[in-house]
C-alpha cells in the first residue's frame, strides 16, 4: 500500500479546490457565454495535462506501480464519464438549460459529483479493509453490469428523479421559469429555487448513480484510496470541457456502450482472479496492470475508430438524445412549484 500522509491528502484536496477556484473565477469573469470548441480544447489540454504531470510526480515519488495505477484508473474513470455525458445532455435538453449557462451548471453539478465520490470511495476503501472477499461480490457485479450495458446499448439512457432532486423539491418551493444565471430568485416577495440549481443537483446527484460501477471498477485496478480519488478528481474535472468538446461527436461513438462493456468485463475478471489470489490460493494467476492498462487503451481506440468509421459509411447509425416526453413535468409537480405572475 502506497503510505500517505494526512497532510497529503490536505494538500491534494486543497489543489483541487484552488484550480475549480480559478476556474469558477474564470468563468465568472467572463460572465454568461456559449463555450466554444477552442476554448473547451485548451481546457481540456490543461486538465490533461495536469493529469500527466500527477502521474509522472507519482512514479518519481511513489514507483512505476503506483504511478501505472493511476493511468489506468484514470483512463478507465475517464472513459466511464463520457457515457455520463450522454444523460448530461439528456438532462440538460429536459431542463432546457440556455447554453450560456451549461457550463456553469456543469461545473457546480461535477463539485457536487467530487464531493459525493469522495464519501463513496472512502465507504468502500473501509469495505475493503475490512473483508477482502468483497471483491468476489465487486467482480461479478462488474461482469453482471458489462453485460446488461451490451445487451441494451441501443436504448436510451432514462433520466428519472432521484432521491436528492425528490427531498429538494418537497423542503424548497421551487419556479419553472429561469432568471439568468441566478440559482434562486424571488416571487411574490417568497424565496424560490429556480431550474438552474435543480438540473446542478441533478447532474451531481445523478453521477454518483454511474459510480456504482465506476468506482468498484477503479477498485479493480488499485487498491490505494489516495490513488482511487485523485484519479476520479483528474477525469471529473475534465468532464465539463469534454462535455462542449464532444458536443457533435457524442451521438457518432455508437459502439461506446460495447467497448466500456469489454473494459468492466476485463476488470470484473480481473477482480475475481485477485480475490481467489488473495481468499483461495496463491496459485491463482493475477492480471498486471502493464497488462491493464495496454489492454484499456486498446478496447479504447478500437472502440472510437470503429464508432467514426460506422457513422461515416452509414450517417443513420447516429444516435440523437433526446429527453422523455413529459420529463419536466414529471420533475416539478405543479403542487410544489410556486406560483408566478401571468
Amino acid at each position: 500500500m502506497l503510505e500517505v500522509h494526512l497532510y497529503t491528502w490536505v494538500l491534494t484536496i486543497g489543489a483541487f479546490i484552488a484550480i475549480l477556484g480559478i476556474d469558477l473565477l474564470i468563468a465568472a469573469r467572463k460572465g454568461p457565454h456559449v463555450i466554444s470548441v477552442g476554448e473547451a480544447t485548451k481546457w481540456i489540454v490543461f486538465y490533461v495535462a495536469l493529469a500527466v504531470a500527477f502521474g509522472i510526480g507519482l512514479a518519481v515519488v511513489a514507483g512505476g506501480q503506483s504511478s501505472g495505477e493511476f493511468f489506468a484508473g484514470y483512463l478507465t474513470e475517464y472513459s466511464l464519464s463520457v457515457d455520463n455525458l450522454f444523460v448530461f445532455v439528456i438532462i440538460m435538453a429536459s431542463f432546457a438549460v440556455p447554453q450560456e449557462h451549461q457550463h456553469k451548471v456543469l461545473l457546480f453539478g461535477i463539485v457536487l459529483a467530487l464531493v459525493l465520490r469522495g464519501a463513496f470511495i472512502a465507504v468502500g476503501a473501509a469495505v475493503i479493509e475490512a473483508f477482502s472477499g468483497i471483491f468476489f461480490v465487486f467482480g461479478a457485479f462488474l461482469i453482471y453490469t458489462a453485460i446488461q450495458l451490451a445487451r441494451h446499448r441501443d436504448e436510451e439512457p432514462e433520466v428519472g428523479s432521484n432521491p436528492l432532486m425528490k427531498l429538494m423539491e418537497r423542503v424548497m418551493p421551487t419556479t419553472r421559469e429561469y432568471d439568468g444565471a441566478k440559482v434562486t430568485t424571488k416571487i411574490d416577495g417568497k424565496r424560490v429555487a429556480t431550474p438552474l440549481l435543480l438540473v446542478m443537483v441533478a447532474i451531481g446527484s445523478t453521477d454518483i448513480l454511474f459510480a456504482l460501477d465506476s468506482i468498484p471498477a477503479i477498485f479493480g485496478l488499485t487498491k490505494e484510496p489516495y490513488i482511487v480519488f485523485t484519479a476520479n478528481a483528474f477525469a471529473l474535472l475534465g468532464l465539463r470541457q469534454l462535455y462542449f468538446l464532444l458536443d457533435g461527436l457524442l451521438d457518432r461513438l455508437v459502439y461506446l456502450s460495447i467497448g466500456l462493456a469489454v473494459i468492466l468485463g476485463f476488470i470484473g475478471i480481473k477482480l475475481i482472479l485477485e480475490a481467489a489470489h488473495l481468499n483461495i490460493s496463491k496459485s491463482v494467476p493475477e492480471i498486471g496492470i502493464p497488462l491493464s492498462l495496454g489492454f484499456i487503451v486498446t478496447v479504447l481506440v478500437i472502440t472510437t475508430v470503429a464508432s467514426l468509421r460506422k457513422t461515416k459509411r452509414d450517417p443513420s447509425a447516429i444516435k440523437k438524445h433526446t429527453p422523455s416526453p413529459g420529463a419536466d413535468k414529471e420533475r416539478i409537480p405543479e403542487d410544489q412549484a410556486a406560483s408566478r405572475p401571468e
